[in-house]
Protein backbone atom coordinates (compact mmCIF):
# COMPACT_ATOMS: atom_id res chain seq x y z
CA UNK A 1 0.00 0.00 0.00
CA UNK A 2 1.35 3.06 -0.93
CA UNK A 3 1.40 6.46 1.09
CA UNK A 4 -1.56 8.24 -0.36
CA UNK A 5 -3.79 5.02 0.11
CA UNK A 6 -3.02 4.45 3.54
CA UNK A 7 -3.47 8.64 4.27
CA UNK A 8 -6.88 8.55 2.12
CA UNK A 9 -7.67 4.91 4.16
CA UNK A 10 -6.48 6.87 7.61
CA UNK A 11 -8.84 10.03 6.00
CA UNK A 12 -11.52 7.74 5.98
CA UNK A 13 -11.29 6.11 9.23
CA UNK A 14 -10.90 9.39 11.32
CA UNK A 15 -13.81 10.84 8.91
CA UNK A 16 -15.91 8.11 10.21
CA UNK A 17 -14.60 8.25 13.35
CA UNK A 18 -15.78 11.76 13.58
CA UNK A 19 -19.41 11.28 12.38
CA UNK A 20 -20.02 8.35 14.70
CA UNK A 21 -19.04 11.20 17.88
CA UNK A 22 -20.68 14.35 16.18
CA UNK A 23 -23.06 13.06 13.92
CA UNK A 24 -27.14 12.95 14.62
CA UNK A 25 -29.60 10.95 13.37
CA UNK A 26 -32.35 13.00 11.45
CA UNK A 27 -35.14 11.23 13.56
CA UNK A 28 -33.21 12.44 16.59
CA UNK A 29 -33.37 15.62 15.21
CA UNK A 30 -37.29 15.55 14.44
CA UNK A 31 -37.80 14.76 18.27
CA UNK A 32 -35.48 17.50 19.03
CA UNK A 33 -37.79 19.78 16.60
CA UNK A 34 -41.39 18.51 18.20
CA UNK A 35 -39.87 18.71 21.84
CA UNK A 36 -38.75 22.28 21.16
CA UNK A 37 -41.93 23.21 19.83
CA UNK A 38 -43.68 21.65 22.84
CA UNK A 39 -41.43 23.21 25.25
CA UNK A 40 -42.27 26.57 24.15
CA UNK A 41 -45.85 26.37 23.90
CA UNK A 42 -45.49 25.78 27.40
CA UNK A 43 -43.07 28.29 28.51
CA UNK A 44 -45.11 30.83 26.72
CA UNK A 45 -48.49 29.61 28.71
CA UNK A 46 -46.79 29.65 32.00
CA UNK A 47 -45.18 33.08 31.27
CA UNK A 48 -48.84 34.18 29.75
CA UNK A 49 -50.42 34.22 33.48
CA UNK A 50 -48.52 37.12 34.53
CA UNK A 51 -48.25 39.16 30.91
CA UNK A 52 -49.07 42.06 32.93
CA UNK A 53 -46.53 42.18 35.77
CA UNK A 54 -43.07 41.16 33.73
CA UNK A 55 -43.40 42.61 30.01
CA UNK A 56 -45.83 45.79 30.38
CA UNK A 57 -45.17 48.93 31.25
CA UNK A 58 -48.02 48.46 33.73
CA UNK A 59 -45.57 45.86 35.76
CA UNK A 60 -42.56 45.72 37.61
CA UNK A 61 -39.97 46.52 34.59
CA UNK A 62 -41.36 49.64 32.06
CA UNK A 63 -39.38 50.04 29.57
CA UNK A 64 -38.05 53.29 30.53
CA UNK A 65 -36.41 51.75 33.26
CA UNK A 66 -35.14 48.50 31.61
CA UNK A 67 -33.41 51.08 28.99
CA UNK A 68 -31.97 52.80 31.93
CA UNK A 69 -30.67 49.66 34.13
CA UNK A 70 -30.00 47.18 31.27
CA UNK A 71 -29.15 49.44 28.00
CA UNK A 72 -27.81 47.53 25.22
CA UNK A 73 -29.83 44.45 26.31
CA UNK A 74 -33.13 46.09 25.91
CA UNK A 75 -32.24 47.29 22.09
CA UNK A 76 -32.51 43.17 21.43
CA UNK A 77 -36.10 43.27 22.13
CA UNK A 78 -39.02 43.59 19.74
CA UNK A 79 -41.55 43.56 23.21
CA UNK A 80 -39.53 46.52 24.40
CA UNK A 81 -40.77 48.22 21.42
CA UNK A 82 -44.66 48.19 22.91
CA UNK A 83 -45.97 48.49 26.44
CA UNK A 84 -49.55 47.34 26.06
CA UNK A 85 -51.00 44.08 27.43
CA UNK A 86 -53.17 43.88 23.79
CA UNK A 87 -49.68 44.49 21.93
CA UNK A 88 -47.55 41.74 24.28
CA UNK A 89 -50.54 39.46 24.00
CA UNK A 90 -50.39 39.80 20.12
CA UNK A 91 -46.29 38.76 19.73
CA UNK A 92 -47.20 36.24 22.68
CA UNK A 93 -49.79 35.00 19.97
CA UNK A 94 -47.35 35.50 17.57
CA UNK A 95 -44.58 33.24 18.95
CA UNK A 96 -47.41 30.53 19.49
CA UNK A 97 -48.01 30.37 16.17
CA UNK A 98 -44.49 29.64 15.02
CA UNK A 99 -43.70 27.83 18.14
CA UNK A 100 -47.00 25.54 16.31
CA UNK A 101 -45.14 25.32 12.81
CA UNK A 102 -42.13 24.20 14.31
CA UNK A 103 -43.64 21.55 16.44
CA UNK A 104 -45.32 20.43 13.31
CA UNK A 105 -42.36 20.82 10.74
CA UNK A 106 -43.83 23.57 8.20
CA UNK A 107 -41.64 25.39 6.83
CA UNK A 108 -39.09 24.43 9.47
CA UNK A 109 -36.15 26.51 8.75
CA UNK A 110 -37.97 29.62 8.54
CA UNK A 111 -40.44 28.73 11.86
CA UNK A 112 -37.07 28.13 13.85
CA UNK A 113 -35.46 31.34 12.74
CA UNK A 114 -38.71 33.69 13.67
CA UNK A 115 -38.89 31.25 17.33
CA UNK A 116 -34.95 31.99 18.31
CA UNK A 117 -35.42 35.76 17.45
CA UNK A 118 -38.83 35.69 19.48
CA UNK A 119 -37.62 34.14 22.33
CA UNK A 120 -34.22 36.52 22.00
CA UNK A 121 -36.62 39.59 22.19
CA UNK A 122 -38.86 38.21 24.95
CA UNK A 123 -35.81 37.13 27.26
CA UNK A 124 -34.16 40.88 26.90
CA UNK A 125 -37.71 42.34 27.66
CA UNK A 126 -36.91 41.18 31.12
CA UNK A 127 -33.52 39.55 31.47
CA UNK A 128 -34.31 39.54 35.86
CA UNK A 129 -36.31 36.42 35.41
CA UNK A 130 -34.07 34.07 33.48
CA UNK A 131 -32.38 31.00 34.31
CA UNK A 132 -30.31 28.12 32.75
CA UNK A 133 -33.03 27.23 31.10
CA UNK A 134 -33.99 30.24 28.69
CA UNK A 135 -29.87 30.12 27.74
CA UNK A 136 -30.32 26.46 26.69
CA UNK A 137 -33.59 27.36 24.62
CA UNK A 138 -32.04 30.12 22.86
CA UNK A 139 -29.42 28.15 22.26
CA UNK A 140 -30.79 24.81 21.31
CA UNK A 141 -32.78 26.95 18.77
CA UNK A 142 -29.51 28.34 17.65
CA UNK A 143 -28.12 25.52 16.40
CA UNK A 144 -31.39 23.72 15.23
CA UNK A 145 -31.41 27.05 12.52
CA UNK A 146 -28.58 25.45 11.22
CA UNK A 147 -29.35 21.91 10.92
CA UNK A 148 -32.64 20.18 8.98
CA UNK A 149 -35.02 19.53 11.91
CA UNK A 150 -38.05 19.25 9.67
CA UNK A 151 -36.04 16.66 7.32
CA UNK A 152 -38.05 13.01 9.26
CA UNK A 153 -41.52 13.41 10.62
CA UNK A 154 -43.24 17.16 9.47
CA UNK A 155 -45.14 18.92 6.87
CA UNK A 156 -41.93 20.04 4.81
CA UNK A 157 -41.23 15.96 4.57
CA UNK A 158 -44.40 15.26 3.62
CA UNK A 159 -44.51 18.44 1.04
CA UNK A 160 -41.35 17.05 -0.55
CA UNK A 161 -42.87 13.82 -1.90
CA UNK A 162 -45.14 15.54 -4.54
CA UNK A 163 -41.36 16.90 -6.25
CA UNK A 164 -40.54 13.37 -6.50
CA UNK A 165 -41.59 9.42 -5.86
CA UNK A 166 -41.50 7.86 -2.66
CA UNK A 167 -38.54 5.74 -3.59
CA UNK A 168 -36.59 8.97 -4.00
CA UNK A 169 -37.68 10.45 -0.64
CA UNK A 170 -36.41 6.86 1.18
CA UNK A 171 -33.00 7.80 -0.47
CA UNK A 172 -32.65 11.29 0.87
CA UNK A 173 -33.90 11.28 3.88
CA UNK A 174 -34.45 7.29 4.79
CA UNK A 175 -31.33 6.11 3.73
CA UNK A 176 -29.23 9.06 5.66
CA UNK A 177 -27.74 7.48 9.04
CA UNK A 178 -26.43 10.57 10.25
CA UNK A 179 -26.57 14.39 10.07
CA UNK A 180 -22.44 14.89 10.07
CA UNK A 181 -21.27 18.40 10.04
CA UNK A 182 -20.05 21.82 11.71
CA UNK A 183 -24.05 22.47 12.97
CA UNK A 184 -23.91 18.89 14.29
CA UNK A 185 -21.20 19.23 15.98
CA UNK A 186 -21.72 22.55 17.50
CA UNK A 187 -25.33 21.26 18.38
CA UNK A 188 -23.58 18.64 20.90
CA UNK A 189 -20.63 20.68 21.94
CA UNK A 190 -22.84 23.14 23.30
CA UNK A 191 -24.63 20.74 25.28
CA UNK A 192 -21.68 19.09 26.81
CA UNK A 193 -20.51 22.23 27.50
CA UNK A 194 -23.09 23.38 30.17
CA UNK A 195 -22.15 19.99 32.01
CA UNK A 196 -18.76 20.58 31.77
CA UNK A 197 -18.78 24.01 32.89
CA UNK A 198 -20.81 22.85 35.83
CA UNK A 199 -17.91 20.18 36.70
CA UNK A 200 -15.75 23.45 37.16
CA UNK A 201 -17.39 25.00 39.10
CA UNK A 202 -18.56 22.33 41.74
CA UNK A 203 -14.86 21.30 41.79
CA UNK A 204 -13.72 24.10 42.97
CA UNK A 205 -16.47 24.47 45.82
CA UNK A 206 -15.38 22.07 49.04
CA UNK A 207 -19.39 21.63 49.99
CA UNK A 208 -19.55 19.64 46.64
CA UNK A 209 -16.38 17.23 47.25
CA UNK A 210 -17.33 16.81 50.95
CA UNK A 211 -20.99 15.82 49.76
CA UNK A 212 -22.73 18.45 52.03
CA UNK A 213 -23.76 20.60 49.55
CA UNK A 214 -26.84 18.70 48.10
CA UNK A 215 -28.00 18.78 51.75
CA UNK A 216 -28.24 22.59 51.15
CA UNK A 217 -29.67 22.50 48.72
CA UNK A 218 -32.83 20.07 49.40
CA UNK A 219 -32.88 22.27 52.78
CA UNK A 220 -34.08 25.24 50.65
CA UNK A 221 -37.98 25.00 51.06
CA UNK A 222 -38.13 27.84 48.80
CA UNK A 223 -37.18 25.33 45.69
CA UNK A 224 -37.98 22.02 47.13
CA UNK A 225 -41.46 20.24 46.18
CA UNK A 226 -43.60 17.02 45.93
CA UNK A 227 -40.92 14.43 46.50
CA UNK A 228 -37.85 17.39 47.21
CA UNK A 229 -39.50 17.59 50.90
CA UNK A 230 -39.35 13.41 51.35
CA UNK A 231 -35.79 13.48 50.27
CA UNK A 232 -35.04 15.92 52.35
CA UNK A 233 -35.69 13.41 55.24
CA UNK A 234 -32.45 11.07 53.77
CA UNK A 235 -29.40 12.65 54.09
CA UNK A 236 -27.39 9.17 53.01
CA UNK A 237 -29.52 8.90 49.98
CA UNK A 238 -28.92 12.62 48.73
CA UNK A 239 -25.29 11.93 49.14
CA UNK A 240 -25.85 9.43 47.07
CA UNK A 241 -27.40 11.17 44.53
CA UNK A 242 -24.62 14.13 44.90
CA UNK A 243 -21.91 11.53 43.98
CA UNK A 244 -23.50 9.85 40.86
CA UNK A 245 -24.72 13.87 39.64
CA UNK A 246 -20.98 15.09 40.25
CA UNK A 247 -19.41 12.02 38.04
CA UNK A 248 -21.60 12.67 35.84
CA UNK A 249 -21.35 15.98 34.82
CA UNK A 250 -17.65 15.55 35.50
CA UNK A 251 -17.32 12.55 32.98
CA UNK A 252 -19.87 14.38 30.71
CA UNK A 253 -17.59 14.32 27.77
CA UNK A 254 -18.44 10.72 27.65
CA UNK A 255 -21.36 11.96 25.83
CA UNK A 256 -19.12 12.73 22.72
CA UNK A 257 -16.77 10.27 23.03
CA UNK A 258 -18.95 6.40 23.79
CA UNK A 259 -21.38 5.64 20.36
CA UNK A 260 -24.47 3.17 20.21
CA UNK A 261 -26.20 1.50 23.22
CA UNK A 262 -23.30 2.79 25.26
CA UNK A 263 -24.26 6.46 24.32
CA UNK A 264 -27.80 5.96 24.94
CA UNK A 265 -27.57 4.27 27.92
CA UNK A 266 -24.48 7.26 29.38
CA UNK A 267 -27.43 9.84 27.88
CA UNK A 268 -30.77 7.74 29.96
CA UNK A 269 -28.41 8.59 33.41
CA UNK A 270 -28.33 12.25 32.60
CA UNK A 271 -32.33 12.26 31.60
CA UNK A 272 -32.94 10.27 34.87
CA UNK A 273 -31.09 12.52 36.73
CA UNK A 274 -33.18 15.71 35.21
CA UNK A 275 -36.56 13.87 36.15
CA UNK A 276 -35.33 13.42 39.44
CA UNK A 277 -34.94 17.27 39.36
CA UNK A 278 -38.39 17.87 37.89
CA UNK A 279 -39.43 15.70 40.49
CA UNK A 280 -38.30 17.48 43.40
CA UNK A 281 -37.21 21.00 43.16
CA UNK A 282 -39.55 23.85 41.81
CA UNK A 283 -37.59 24.38 38.21
CA UNK A 284 -39.75 25.17 35.69
CA UNK A 285 -39.17 24.19 31.80
CA UNK A 286 -35.44 23.66 33.09
CA UNK A 287 -35.15 19.98 33.85
CA UNK A 288 -37.28 19.23 29.98
CA UNK A 289 -35.04 21.54 28.24
CA UNK A 290 -32.03 19.75 29.40
CA UNK A 291 -33.68 16.52 28.47
CA UNK A 292 -34.58 17.63 25.12
CA UNK A 293 -30.90 18.78 24.80
CA UNK A 294 -30.16 15.08 25.26
CA UNK A 295 -31.90 13.71 22.15
CA UNK A 296 -29.39 14.21 19.62
CA UNK A 297 -27.44 12.29 21.46
CA UNK A 298 -29.31 8.99 20.47
CA UNK A 299 -27.82 7.18 18.23
CA UNK A 300 -29.17 5.14 15.04
CA UNK A 301 -29.25 1.81 17.14
CA UNK A 302 -31.85 3.05 19.34
CA UNK A 303 -34.03 4.94 16.63
CA UNK A 304 -33.83 1.55 14.79
CA UNK A 305 -34.92 -0.04 17.69
CA UNK A 306 -37.99 2.09 18.95
CA UNK A 307 -38.96 1.89 14.82
CA UNK A 308 -38.77 -1.85 15.23
CA UNK A 309 -41.23 -1.64 18.40
CA UNK A 310 -43.70 0.42 17.42
CA UNK A 311 -43.99 -0.90 14.07
CA UNK A 312 -45.21 -4.16 15.93
CA UNK A 313 -48.19 -2.71 17.56
CA UNK A 314 -51.24 -1.67 15.87
CA UNK A 315 -50.43 2.05 15.99
CA UNK A 316 -47.35 1.17 14.26
CA UNK A 317 -48.61 -0.01 11.55
CA UNK A 318 -51.36 2.49 10.59
CA UNK A 319 -48.70 5.27 11.23
CA UNK A 320 -46.30 3.40 8.51
CA UNK A 321 -49.30 3.09 6.15
CA UNK A 322 -49.80 6.91 6.58
CA UNK A 323 -46.21 7.46 6.19
CA UNK A 324 -45.82 5.45 3.14
CA UNK A 325 -48.91 7.01 1.36
CA UNK A 326 -47.13 8.41 -1.66
CA UNK A 327 -50.06 10.56 -2.29
CA UNK A 328 -50.35 12.16 1.40
CA UNK A 329 -48.35 15.08 0.24
CA UNK A 330 -50.39 15.93 -2.59
CA UNK A 331 -53.09 15.75 -0.83
CA UNK A 332 -52.31 18.21 2.00
CA UNK A 333 -50.56 20.29 -0.39
CA UNK A 334 -53.36 21.88 -1.35
CA UNK A 335 -53.89 23.32 1.79
CA UNK A 336 -51.22 24.91 2.30
CA UNK A 337 -49.86 28.32 0.70
CA UNK A 338 -48.67 27.87 -2.38
CA UNK A 339 -44.63 29.03 -2.69
CA UNK A 340 -44.51 30.97 -5.94
CA UNK A 341 -40.83 31.91 -5.94
CA UNK A 342 -39.37 30.48 -8.87
CA UNK A 343 -36.84 27.17 -8.18
CA UNK A 344 -33.99 29.12 -9.49
CA UNK A 345 -34.16 31.88 -7.28
CA UNK A 346 -34.45 29.61 -4.71
CA UNK A 347 -32.06 26.93 -5.58
CA UNK A 348 -29.53 30.15 -5.66
CA UNK A 349 -30.09 31.33 -2.47
CA UNK A 350 -29.91 27.79 -0.72
CA UNK A 351 -26.57 27.21 -2.15
CA UNK A 352 -25.26 30.46 -1.24
CA UNK A 353 -26.90 29.78 1.71
CA UNK A 354 -25.05 26.52 2.14
CA UNK A 355 -22.13 27.98 1.50
CA UNK A 356 -21.62 30.34 4.22
CA UNK A 357 -23.29 27.97 6.86
CA UNK A 358 -20.21 26.08 7.89
CA UNK A 359 -18.02 29.22 8.45
CA UNK A 360 -20.89 31.02 9.85
CA UNK A 361 -21.23 28.24 12.58
CA UNK A 362 -17.41 27.79 13.31
CA UNK A 363 -17.11 31.95 14.07
CA UNK A 364 -20.34 31.09 16.24
CA UNK A 365 -19.13 27.97 17.94
CA UNK A 366 -15.51 29.73 18.62
CA UNK A 367 -17.33 32.17 19.90
CA UNK A 368 -19.26 30.03 22.71
CA UNK A 369 -16.17 27.97 23.46
CA UNK A 370 -14.34 31.45 24.39
CA UNK A 371 -17.15 33.10 26.49
CA UNK A 372 -17.42 29.77 28.32
CA UNK A 373 -13.57 29.74 29.07
CA UNK A 374 -14.36 33.43 29.86
CA UNK A 375 -16.88 32.90 32.59
CA UNK A 376 -14.37 30.11 34.19
CA UNK A 377 -11.66 32.84 34.21
CA UNK A 378 -9.75 30.82 31.85
CA UNK A 379 -9.05 33.39 29.22
CA UNK A 380 -9.85 37.50 29.42
CA UNK A 381 -12.11 39.26 26.91
CA UNK A 382 -11.56 42.53 26.30
CA UNK A 383 -12.75 45.64 28.37
CA UNK A 384 -15.43 46.84 26.48
CA UNK A 385 -16.69 43.15 25.87
CA UNK A 386 -16.32 42.38 29.35
CA UNK A 387 -17.87 46.00 30.63
CA UNK A 388 -21.40 45.34 28.51
CA UNK A 389 -21.60 41.83 29.04
CA UNK A 390 -19.65 40.28 31.49
CA UNK A 391 -19.23 35.93 31.09
CA UNK A 392 -19.59 35.34 34.60
CA UNK A 393 -23.01 36.64 35.02
CA UNK A 394 -24.47 34.13 32.46
CA UNK A 395 -22.05 31.19 33.55
CA UNK A 396 -23.68 27.23 33.74
CA UNK A 397 -23.43 27.58 37.31
CA UNK A 398 -26.33 25.28 38.49
CA UNK A 399 -25.50 25.60 42.34
CA UNK A 400 -22.04 26.03 42.12
CA UNK A 401 -19.23 26.68 43.12
CA UNK A 402 -20.97 26.44 46.53
CA UNK A 403 -25.13 26.47 46.73
CA UNK A 404 -26.90 28.89 48.73
CA UNK A 405 -27.20 27.96 52.39
CA UNK A 406 -29.91 30.10 53.22
CA UNK A 407 -33.36 30.06 53.20
CA UNK A 408 -36.04 32.77 53.00
CA UNK A 409 -39.46 34.34 52.15
CA UNK A 410 -40.88 37.79 51.57
CA UNK A 411 -43.17 39.65 53.54
CA UNK A 412 -44.52 43.59 52.04
CA UNK A 413 -46.07 45.60 54.46
CA UNK A 414 -48.56 47.76 53.17
CA UNK A 415 -50.37 50.36 55.41
CA UNK A 416 -53.82 51.07 54.25
CA UNK A 417 -55.59 54.31 54.32
CA UNK A 418 -57.11 53.38 57.34
CA UNK A 419 -54.00 52.43 59.40
CA UNK A 420 -54.27 49.36 59.00
CA UNK A 421 -50.98 46.77 58.13
CA UNK A 422 -51.60 43.80 55.38
CA UNK A 423 -49.15 41.86 53.32
CA UNK A 424 -49.66 43.40 49.54
CA UNK A 425 -47.66 40.54 48.35
CA UNK A 426 -49.70 37.20 49.60
CA UNK A 427 -52.99 39.45 50.00
CA UNK A 428 -52.95 38.22 53.42
CA UNK A 429 -52.57 39.85 57.43
CA UNK A 430 -48.65 40.30 57.94
CA UNK A 431 -46.86 37.06 58.98
CA UNK A 432 -43.03 36.99 59.60
CA UNK A 433 -43.24 33.10 60.76
CA UNK A 434 -42.51 30.50 58.27
CA UNK A 435 -45.12 29.57 56.17
CA UNK A 436 -46.22 25.87 55.93
CA UNK A 437 -45.05 25.54 52.10
CA UNK A 438 -42.45 28.47 51.67
CA UNK A 439 -42.19 26.90 48.32
CA UNK A 440 -45.95 27.90 47.47
CA UNK A 441 -45.53 31.47 49.22
CA UNK A 442 -43.25 32.61 45.43
CA UNK A 443 -46.25 32.81 43.05
CA UNK A 444 -44.70 30.59 40.50
CA UNK A 445 -40.57 30.15 39.30
CA UNK A 446 -40.84 33.30 37.64
CA UNK A 447 -41.63 34.97 40.44
CA UNK A 448 -39.35 33.03 42.81
CA UNK A 449 -36.09 33.98 39.97
CA UNK A 450 -37.33 37.93 40.18
CA UNK A 451 -37.92 38.14 43.59
CA UNK A 452 -33.76 35.84 44.35
CA UNK A 453 -32.49 38.73 42.16
CA UNK A 454 -34.41 41.89 43.71
CA UNK A 455 -32.13 41.38 46.32
CA UNK A 456 -28.80 42.14 45.25
CA UNK A 457 -27.57 45.61 45.55
CA UNK A 458 -27.55 46.16 41.55
CA UNK A 459 -31.11 45.29 41.75
CA UNK A 460 -31.72 48.34 43.96
CA UNK A 461 -33.44 50.28 41.52
CA UNK A 462 -35.94 48.18 40.59
CA UNK A 463 -37.37 48.00 43.98
CA UNK A 464 -39.42 50.61 43.60
CA UNK A 465 -40.22 49.76 40.45
CA UNK A 466 -41.90 46.36 42.06
CA UNK A 467 -43.48 48.00 45.19
CA UNK A 468 -45.58 50.26 43.06
CA UNK A 469 -46.47 47.11 40.95
CA UNK A 470 -47.93 45.84 44.54
CA UNK A 471 -49.56 48.91 45.47
CA UNK A 472 -51.48 49.20 41.74
CA UNK A 473 -52.37 45.58 42.03
CA UNK A 474 -53.62 45.75 45.54
CA UNK A 475 -55.64 49.32 44.62
CA UNK A 476 -57.01 47.14 41.34
CA UNK A 477 -58.65 44.69 43.22
CA UNK A 478 -59.68 46.44 47.11
CA UNK A 479 -61.99 49.19 48.02
CA UNK A 480 -59.23 50.22 50.68
CA UNK A 481 -55.83 51.72 49.03
CA UNK A 482 -52.45 50.57 50.27
CA UNK A 483 -50.70 54.10 50.64
CA UNK A 484 -47.03 53.30 51.99
CA UNK A 485 -44.90 49.59 51.27
CA UNK A 486 -42.61 47.82 52.38
CA UNK A 487 -40.43 44.97 51.22
CA UNK A 488 -38.64 42.65 53.28
CA UNK A 489 -36.80 39.11 52.72
CA UNK A 490 -36.60 37.02 55.60
CA UNK A 491 -33.95 35.01 55.70
CA UNK A 492 -33.49 32.03 57.25
CA UNK A 493 -29.64 30.00 57.15
CA UNK A 494 -29.70 26.26 56.72
CA UNK A 495 -28.15 24.27 60.00
CA UNK A 496 -27.99 20.95 59.20
CA UNK A 497 -27.13 20.13 62.94
CA UNK A 498 -29.96 22.50 64.71
CA UNK A 499 -32.89 24.73 64.18
CA UNK A 500 -32.56 27.49 61.80
CA UNK A 501 -32.82 30.77 63.24
CA UNK A 502 -33.95 33.94 60.68
CA UNK A 503 -33.42 37.32 60.06
CA UNK A 504 -35.45 40.01 58.50
CA UNK A 505 -33.89 42.09 55.68
CA UNK A 506 -35.51 45.17 54.94
CA UNK A 507 -35.37 45.74 51.34
CA UNK A 508 -37.07 48.89 50.66
CA UNK A 509 -40.06 51.10 51.73
CA UNK A 510 -41.81 54.01 50.34
CA UNK A 511 -45.33 55.38 49.40
CA UNK A 512 -46.99 54.19 46.64
CA UNK A 513 -46.43 55.63 43.15
CA UNK A 514 -42.81 57.35 44.68
CA UNK A 515 -40.90 55.65 41.71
Amino acid sequence: MDARSFAARLGDRGGRWLARRFGVDPRALAALRISLGLLLLADLALRSRDLVAFYTDAGVLPRSVLREEFGGIAALSIHAHVGSPWAVGLLFLVSGAFAVALLVGYRTRLATVVSFVLVVSLHARNPVLLNGGDSMLRRLLLWGAFLPLGSRWSVDALRRTRAGAQGDRNRTTGALRRIANVASAALLVQVVLVYATNAVYKLRGDLWLNGDAILYVFGLDQLTVRLGGVLAQYPTLLRAFDRVWLGLVVTSVGLLLLTGWARAAFAALFVGMHLGMALTMRLGVFPFLSIAGLIPFLPPVFWDAASAKLRQSRLGTRLDDWADDADLGARIDPLLPERRSSLGVRRGVRRRARRLRGPVVGSLLALVLVWNAAALGYVALPDGVSESADPKEYRWDMFAPEPRTADGWYVAPGRLASGERVDVFHDREVRWDEPPDVAASYRNVRWFKYTMDLRASAAEPLRPHFADYLCEEWNANHDERVERVALYYVEQPIRLDGPDPTNRVKLYEGSCGSA
